[in-house]
């Protein structure tokens, strides 16, 4: 697996108007499809500090279970309280058992993986009822990029992105290891939500 670079720009924290307005697009999607989703037990996989998290916690449905894993758990924002279990872990091996989670969430995760495909099987097997993901819209996220100005010398890829999913490609993507009920485009992102398919 490659070592995933996380954000390098804090998307949830940019004071760029519209950045923040983008921004508030991705999280008003993702919220509208965990909020009709109404899980009791959650798993993030690829949490990162925590920010979806919370912002999920704080205004949609509130699960009775709502695990946090990543590769590096000492990003978690160590302020982001008691309603979460934070466990370590590679999104190709979860230490859970098959349908274990009502939903599982990962964002902004699967365009950093050398394997997608396995970390999507892997995610999938873990969720009894919902998946929920989401990666950046390419080309327009590179373009985007250069438009403002980063990442110029990669032709606007953000580091640690080794994968670059059209949204075609994602809904391929999706398709084999779910059944996809929902694909959302706020710009510049696709977000998935199915059923885990049985094999």
């Amino acid at each position: 697996m490659s070592n995933v670079v996380g954000n390098v720009y804090d998307k949830y924290s940019t004071r760029n108007p519209i950045a923040r307005l983008l921004m508030g697009g991705f999280l008003r999607e993702v919220l509208d499809l965990y909020t009709i989703s109404w899980p009791r037990s959650v798993l993030e996989v690829g949490c990162g500090e925590g920010r979806l998290a919370q912002f999920l916690h704080s205004d949609g449905p509130k699960p009775d279970r709502f695990v946090l894993s990543d590769l590096d758990v000492g990003r978690v924002d160590p302020s982001i309280g008691d309603a979460f279990e934070v466990v370590q872990a590679s999104v190709y091996d979860l230490p859970w058992q098959d349908g274990e989670f009502d939903l599982v969430i990962c964002c902004e995760v699967l365009e950093h993986v050398d394997d997608p495909d396995r970390a999507l099987a892997e995610i999938a097997r873990v969720a009894s009822r919902r998946v929920l993901v989401s990666t950046p819209w390419e080309p327009v996220w590179r373009c985007l990029n250069m438009a403002r100005g980063q990442y110029l010398s990669a032709l606007g890829n953000t580091p640690g992105h080794v994968q670059h999913f059209t949204r075609r490609g994602l809904v391929s993507l999706g398709s084999r290891h779910l059944r996809l009920l929902q694909c959302r485009t706020p710009l510049p992102w696709t977000i998935l939500l199915g059923e885990p398919l049985r094999r």
